[in-house]
C-alpha cells in the first residue's frame, strides 16, 4: 500500500476521530507532506519511537502509540500469564499529549489482561526504569521526547531489568507490531479492563529518592557547606521539579533558588524552542535569578529530568556552561578522588562511557587503576556492561555517562539520572567551595593534571521525505571515501561499526570492533584526535564528534577545526556547516 493508499484508508475509516481528519484535509494539497506522514511507520528501535506529532502513521499519535502497544502487548501475551501478571509500568513526562498517550497505552495492555501501574503524574524516566525493577514489573512504557522541541513525543520502551531494549528484543517487538493493522487489530478504549489499570506514585517516589541518596560520596560534605553554597535550579517545565529539590533539601543543602516560571509542567515550553540544558539560552532566567540571590552555580534538568546540564560563575564573574563531557570529566574524577581520600575505592572499580564521549575519561581512569569500558551510543550499552557484570558477581560500577548530559551512578536504575546526578554535582560544588574553588577552578585543575581535551559536536538536519536518503549518501561518502587526514593529521584507526571492523592503517590489521552492529564510523589520527558521525536514533539529522587534545585550549580548539574543515570538504559542504 502507497502512501497515498494509507492518507485515503485513514480519511474514510470510522476508527480515525473527526479531529484527525480535519487535520488530514487540510494538507490534501500537500503531496510532499501527505507523503512525509504515510510513506512509513515510524520505526521502532532499540530507543522506542519519536516523531512530530499529528495525524499519520509516522507520527505521535493515539492511533501509533495504540498500535506500538498492541505490538508489545502480544509480546507479553505469548510469555504466558505469569508475565502478563507482573505488569508494565507506564510512565510521562510534561509533553502536550504525554497524559493521553500513557492513557491509550494502559487501555491497550489491560485489554489483553496485562496488569498496568500508570503513574499518577510525571515523573523522572530513570524513576521509570527504577520502578520496573522496584515493582518486578515485565516492562515498562515512558511517554516522552526528551529534550526535543515541543512538537515531538515519543515512546520509549523498558524491559524487566529496567534497560531499554537491545536490538534483538527490539526487532521481536518490531515484528509484532508488524504483524497489527493499526485501524483494525487493535484494541478500543472501551475493551480496557479499569480493574487491571492501577494508580501509582508516592510509595515509588520514597524508594528511588533513597536509593539516590545513597550514592552520596561524601554524605555531610552538603551540610558543611551549606552556610555559602547557594544553587539555582530549574526544570525547564518537566518532571524534575519535585524530585530534584528535594534530594538537594536531603543532603543538607540550604539555600535552592527554584526559577518558578518554569517549575510548572507545561509541553509548549514557553521561552524556550529547545527544552534542552545543552543550550546557554535554557539558562536565560536561572542566570538572571542567580545574579539577584548571589549563586554560582545554575542547573536545569530537561523535560523527562534523564539530562542534566550546568552553567557556573567563572573568574571573570560571568556564568559559563560547563558541557556534558566536562562534567563526566568533573564527576568521574571527584567520585575517584573522593572514594580514594576515604580509602573506599574499589579494587574492582570500573567506569563506563560511551564512544562519542571524551577521552579524557581514560586518562583519568588510568590514574587511578579502574577499568573503562567504552560503548555504543545509548544508556542501553551501559546498562548492558553493568548486566554482565551482575551477572557474573564481579566488578564495583562507579558511573556511567555520555557527551549529551547524561550519568548514571549505582545499581537501582538502568538509564541516565537527572536527579542522582543533580546531588552529586551540588556535592562536588560543595567539596571544591571548602578548598576555595569553583567548579570553573576545579575544570581547570583537571586540565593541569590529565592534559587539554576539546570536544565539540556538530549536527546537520534532514527534514522532508528524502531526509533518510540525505543521510544514508552521508555516511556512505565516509565509508567507502575514508579520508586519510582530518585536520592535516593522518588517520591510523578506522572502525566502521555496522561492518563491525577496526583496521589499522599503520599495519594493516583488520580486527573486530567488539560491539554490537551500529551504523557508525569512527576515525582516529596518529595524535589522538578522535571524529565519529552517526546519524540519530531520535530526529532527522547526522551528527558529527570531534574530541580533539592539545598542549593547551588553543591547541586542542585549532585542531578541532581543522577537523571540521576537512569533514565539510570530504561531504561537499559549504564551509561553517558543521557548527552546533
Amino acid at each position: 500500500m502507497n502512501y497515498r493508499e494509507n492518507y485515503e484508508k485513514w480519511l474514510s475509516s470510522s476508527v480515525i476521530d473527526e479531529r484527525s481528519k480535519k487535520e488530514l484535509l487540510s494538507v490534501a494539497s500537500n503531496e510532499d507532506e501527505i507523503k512525509a506522514r504515510f510513506s512509513s511507520y515510524m520505526e521502532f528501535g532499540t530507543g522506542g519511537l519519536r516523531a512530530r506529532m499529528g495525524a499519520g502513521t509516522n507520527m505521535m499519535n493515539v492511533y501509533t502509540v495504540a498500535h506500538a502497544t498492541e505490538g508489545v502487548a502480544r509480546l507479553i501475551e505469548s510469555l504466558g500469564e505469569d508475565e502478563c501478571a507482573r505488569g508494565v509500568l507506564i510512565g510521562r513526562d510534561s509533553r502536550n499529549n504525554s497524559d493521553s498517550f500513557a492513557l491509550r497505552a494502559a487501555e491497550v495492555l489491560s485489554s489483553h489482561g496485562i496488569r498496568v501501574y500508570l503513574f499518577d503524574d510525571v515523573r523522572p524516566t530513570p524513576e521509570l526504569s527504577f520502578g520496573v525493577r522496584y515493582l518486578g514489573c515485565i516492562a515498562g512504557i515512558n511517554i516522552t521526547a526528551s529534550h526535543n522541541p515541543a512538537a515531538y513525543n515519543g515512546y520509549k520502551l523498558y524491559w524487566e531489568d529496567g534497560a531499554q531494549p537491545t536490538k534483538e528484543a527490539a526487532d521481536k517487538v518490531s515484528d509484532y507490531i508488524s504483524g497489527v493493522d493499526i485501524l483494525k487489530d487493535v484494541p478500543s478504549p472501551s475493551d480496557a479492563r479499569g480493574d487491571l489499570i492501577v494508580s501509582v506514585g508516592s510509595e515509588i517516589d520514597e524508594a528511588f529518592l533513597k536509593c539516590v541518596a545513597k550514592e552520596s560520596v561524601y554524605p555531610d560534605i552538603v551540610k558543611k557547606a551549606s552556610d555559602s553554597l547557594k544553587v539555582v535550579y530549574t526544570p525547564l517545565f518537566g518532571a524534575g521539579a519535585k524530585h530534584v529539590p528535594e534530594i538537594m533539601r536531603r543532603i543538607g543543602l540550604k539555600h535552592i533558588y527554584a526559577v518558578e516560571e518554569q517549575m510548572s509542567p507545561n509541553g509548549d515550553f514557553p521561552g524556550l524552542d529547545k527544552p534542552n540544558p545543552e543550550y546557554p539560552a535554557s539558562f536565560k532566567l536561572g542566570i538572571e535569578l542567580a545574579e539577584k540571590v548571589g549563586s554560582d552555580i545554575i542547573i536545569a534538568t530537561d523535560p523527562d529530568a534523564d539530562r542534566v546540564g550546568v552553567m557556573a560563575r567563572d573568574k571573570n564573574g560571568g556564568f559559563k556552561c560547563i558541557t556534558g563531557n566536562q562534567m563526566g570529566s568533573l564527576l568521574l574524577d571527584y567520585i575517584l578522588t573522593a572514594l580514594k581520600e576515604q580509602n573506599k575505592l574499589p579494587e574492582d572499580a570500573y567506569a563506563i562511557k560511551t564512544i562519542v564521549t571524551s577521552e579524557m575519561a581514560g586518562a583519568i581512569c588510568r590514574k587511578f587503576g579502574v577499568k573503562l569500558y567504552n560503548v555504543l551510543t545509548g544508556f542501553k550499552f551501559i546498562a548492558e556492561v553493568i548486566g554482565k557484570h551482575e551477572k557474573e558477581g564481579r566488578g564495583s560500577f562507579l558511573l556511567g555517562y555520555e557527551e549529551s548530559y547524561g550519568y548514571m551512578k549505582g545499581l537501582y536504575a538502568r538509564d541516565k539520572d537527572s536527579v542522582v546526578a543533580s546531588m552529586l554535582i551540588c556535592e562536588m560544588a560543595a567539596y571544591y567551595s571548602l578548598r576555595g574553588m569553583t567548579l570553573i577552578d576545579a575544570l581547570d585543575s583537571i586540565y593541569e593534571k590529565y592534559g587539554y581535551y576539546a570536544e565539540e559536536s556538530a549536527e546537520i538536519y534532514m527534514e522532508g521525505s528524502d531526509g533518510n536518503e540525505k543521510i544514508a549518501e552521508m555516511m556512505n561518502i565516509l565509508r567507502n571515501s575514508s579520508p586519510e587526514t582530518l585536520g592535516g593529521d593522518k588517520v591510523v584507526n578506522i572502525r566502521d561499526y555496522y561492518a563491525e571492523t577496526s583496521k589499522n592503517i599503520i599495519t594493516g590489521n583488520i580486527e573486530p570492533t567488539g560491539l554490537p552492529k551500529s551504523n557508525v564510523m569512527y576515525f582516529m589520527t596518529e595524535r589522538g584526535n578522535v571524529v565519529v558521525a552517526r546519524p540519530s536514533g531520535t530526529e532527522p539529522k547526522i551528527k558529527f564528534y570531534i574530541m580533539a587534545n592539545g598542549k593547551n585550549a588553543e591547541d586542542s580548539y585549532s585542531s578541532s577545526s581543522s577537523c571540521k574543515l576537512s569533514l565539510e570538504k570530504l561531504l561537499g559542504l559549504p564551509a561553517g556547516s558543521l557548527k552546533k
